[in-house]
């Protein structure tokens, strides 16, 4: 059976390193260094420099999982907004750059900006639907403007967001990653229609046919080709769709673009339009807080809530900043790589370095794009399922860390899960309350905050012990 491969330690150039050992994802490669004054020294497995021919494919592997974001997110604006089909090319272009730009600002986290870990950049859903929700009740200028503001608020609020972890107990931290699995398994289900053509057998077959080739791939290949399971299940989903006649339309069109500042024009400052990206920035935060914990547990690297957390939170609103300065909605920490992280039990930060660069590439060389977009939604949402399935059972896990048997503790999830759950199998609950406070309470991440909050300080203040 064949082993893990090797991977290059930043020790002295006299020394090699190696991955040893047979575990799963669970178990981290050890490893061991040989030659040299480096002989009993380990690397932290976050710090590991991969070897280039196991970085690249994996690297592509995260690329192909997160790529659905900036495709959808660019398609949905564009025609809110009735752009043209340059403008919109334009839009694509700079959602891929600055998802790349993101993602090497929180895999390397210079001045303190970026959580240093295997991290991906996402425009978010719910902030994608606020930009137009204000771009619509104003102007694409005002909703830009307001996304700036929204970075602004979120680069001040990260220390004094960090200095109210103590409100986020273990008990709050695992039912909001309980709510972002279950969300992002909600969003992704999506994709198991193909919209171009319409609800079909088709498109279900090949989403179940991807997604379980994920599975046979990580069931039965070596240990060392684990890693490489969803995208092998997307390489097999993408076959079939060809031969199923079922791969998109590539379209024709110049070899190179590049994104277009302030494509909308000057910025508006409008505080009122504003306020509600500025209310979603606070469950951004929050969000970004359970995100930063569970990338922590999954690469098994300590976690310093008050260091960490304002780091994940500095590079959003660094690259939410530069968003605003492309057209672009708020971007935000994603949780869709962390399921990748787990099965391929590869921990490295330069990994998804590799995948910023390939995501900056994509923004100049447009036939890439366009072939990558003829995947059929329905092969990269069977992938997808896997993926975030395993996030929510990671949040599973970590409440079993939580004493259930008290009753506090078993009030404060339930609350908690319950009013995240909620918006996702009932998206009508809010629709009768104001567009703003239904587009609130509407995610259910920042709801399961705020409500196991509260919950917990109840329990705390009443004195009752469980």
């Amino acid at each position: 059976m064949a082993g893990p491969a090797p991977v290059t330690g930043p020790g002295a150039p006299d020394t090699s390193a190696e991955v040893t050992g047979t575990g799963g994802p669970d178990t981290p490669p050890e490893v061991t260094r040989t030659g040299g004054p480096a002989v009993g020294r380990r690397t932290a497995p976050v710090d590991e420099r991969v070897r280039p021919t196991v970085l690249v494919p994996l690297a592509v592997q995260h690329l192909l999982v997160m790529l659905a974001g900036p495709i959808s997110s660019a398609f949905l604006i564009a025609r809110a907004l009735r752009l043209t089909p340059e403008a919109s090319a334009n839009l694509l272009a700079a959602l891929f750059l600055l998802s790349g730009i993101g993602t090497a600002i929180q895999s390397l986290g210079p001045l303190r900006i970026g959580a240093r870990m295997p991290f991906v950049m996402l425009p978010g859903g719910a902030a994608v639907a606020l930009f137009i929700q204000t771009a619509q009740a104003t102007s694409p200028a005002t909703a830009t403007g307001a996304v700036l503001i929204a970075a602004v608020f979120l680069l001040v609020a990260a220390p004094l967001f960090a200095s109210l972890m103590r409100f986020f107990p273990t008990v709050v931290l695992g039912s909001m990653i309980v709510v972002i699995g279950l969300n992002l398994i909600k969003i992704t289900a999506g994709l198991l229609v193909d919209t171009a053509r319409g609800p079909s057998g088709t498109s279900l077959a090949l989403a179940g046919g991807t997604a379980l080739a994920v599975v046979l791939a990580f069931r039965l290949l070596p240990v060392g080709w684990r890693r490489f399971a969803v995208m092998i299940g997307i390489a097999v989903g993408t076959a079939a769709a060809a031969l199923l006649g079922r791969l998109g339309p590539v379209g024709s069109g110049p070899v190179l673009s590049w994104p277009t500042p302030l494509p909308f024009g000057a910025p508006t400052v409008n505080l009122l339009a504003s306020v509600p990206l500025l209310l979603y920035a606070i469950g951004a935060m929050a969000e970004a807080t359970g995100q930063t914990v569970l990338n922590a547990g999954a690469i098994g690297r300590p976690l310093d809530r008050r260091r960490d957390i304002p780091r994940t939170i500095r590079g959003d609103a660094v690259t939410s900043l530069l968003s605003g300065l492309f057209g672009g909605p708020l971007m935000v920490t994603s949780g869709e790589n962390i399921g990748i992280v787990r099965l391929s039990g590869v921990r490295s930060r330069f990994v998804t370095l590799g995948t910023a660069v390939l995501l900056a590439l994509l923004a100049f060389v447009a036939p890439v794009a366009r072939l990558i977009n003829a995947i059929p939604s329905a092969v990269v949402g069977g992938a997808g399922m896997v993926v975030f399935g395993m996030i929510t059972v990671m949040g599973i896990h970590m409440l079993r860390a939580v004493d259930l048997a008290r009753d506090s503790n078993l009030m404060t999830a339930t609350l908690a899960v319950l009013a995240g759950v909620l918006p996702i199998v009932a998206p009508a609950t809010y629709q009768a309350l104001p567009p703003t406070v239904a587009m609130v309470l509407g995610s259910g991440v920042s709801t399961a905050a705020v409500v196991g909050v509260l919950a917990n300080l109840v329990f705390r203040a009443s004195g009752k012990p469980g």
